[in-house]
């Protein structure tokens, strides 16, 4: 899949295309359901299948305040695009330049002039440009002017009451409920960070971990035990993961994320490693003493084994 970055950055002998514009955040079923209609129709048209979003939440820029916790980072959020099949994504910085962008600024600069658009297909609430202003009837008046096609894709409801978005996959997440969240994005939560030194209490114990950087991407799941997996460099492990401020020990900050791989003893201090949560083995419990706390460990990683292994 080709990566640009900005406008300037796309060849001028770029397209014809068919486009989808969105910020695409955890690229979750919905977002996938609209990649898999704009795969479809730019094989049937002999178009590049392209999408559009954006290096942060709108509200990063316009009221931070107001901006929600990433689902994942770019550089996640390219990799799950690149996996669906994409001839190309571009993903603009949210600045000032964007941000201010009139509707028809942004049909005309990005969408005609840079991607040379065919086709473009979006969901009924798509909104675009200066204060979201554009919606999908504005979008459908400018494709009449500009020559492409404007195809609305509804919602992915896997309830009768619901439909699949970034902030449902949230709430579960907070609620440590990573098997439904995992349904609804169409694979695994992540996070991804650097591995850094931490205070090496579970080497003491016998669980060596990798300690993720709090500046890792992504959003971290509720507190608790987690069943999952630690990528590195290609190459995919089976991990009891930790989140949480281990409430045994005092001065541990909150929401530390800890991983032990099983069966391999390796060094990843400075690797920037992908870690997934495959399902939530327990709470966060403070234990009296060491030796429980290793006792529920042993049991830990057992039930990680049960459940993936």
């Amino acid at each position: 899949m080709k990566v640009f970055t900005s406008v300037d950055e796309i060849p001028a002998d770029f397209g014809p295309s068919a486009i989808t514009v969105g910020k695409f955040d955890g690229v979750h079923e919905g977002h996938r359901a609209v990649i898999r209609e704009l795969l479809a129709v730019a094989a049937r048209q002999n178009l590049v299948s392209t999408a559009v979003t954006f290096d942060r939440h709108p509200f990063a820029f316009l009221a931070p305040e107001r901006a929600p916790v990433a689902l994942v980072g770019n550089e996640q959020k390219l990799d799950l695009l690149a996996e669906t099949g994409l001839d190309a994504t571009l993903m603009l910085t949210f600045d000032q330049d964007v941000a201010f962008l009139s509707p028809a600024e942004f049909v005309e600069r990005i969408l005609v002039h840079g991607l040379k658009a065919r086709v473009v297909l979006v969901g009924r609430d798509f909104r675009f440009g200066l204060r979201g202003e554009g919606d999908v009837q504005l979008l459908e008046e400018m494709g009449r002017v500009h020559g492409f096609e404007v195809r609305i894709i509804d919602d992915v409801m896997p309830t009768s009451d619901r439909r699949v978005s970034s902030t449902w996959i949230r709430e579960l997440l907070s609620e440590g409920d990573v098997q439904t969240a995992t349904a609804l994005l169409g694979h695994a939560p992540a996070i991804q960070g650097e591995v850094v030194h931490g205070a090496k209490r579970g080497r003491e114990l016998g669980f060596p971990t990798a300690n993720l950087s709090p500046r890792s991407e992504g959003l971290i799941p509720a507190d608790g035990v987690y069943a999952g997996w630690l990528t590195d460099n290609g190459t995919r492990y089976p991990a009891a993961i930790s989140v949480g401020s281990n409430p045994t020990f005092d001065g541990v900050p909150p929401k530390q994320v800890e991983a032990f791989v099983l069966d391999e003893t390796l060094d990843l201090y400075g690797h920037v490693v992908l870690i997934a949560f495959e399902g939530r083995i327990r709470g966060m419990v403070k234990y009296e003493g060491i030796e429980p706390l290793i006792a529920q460990m042993k049991d830990d990683v057992e039930q990680v084994r049960k459940r993936i292994l």
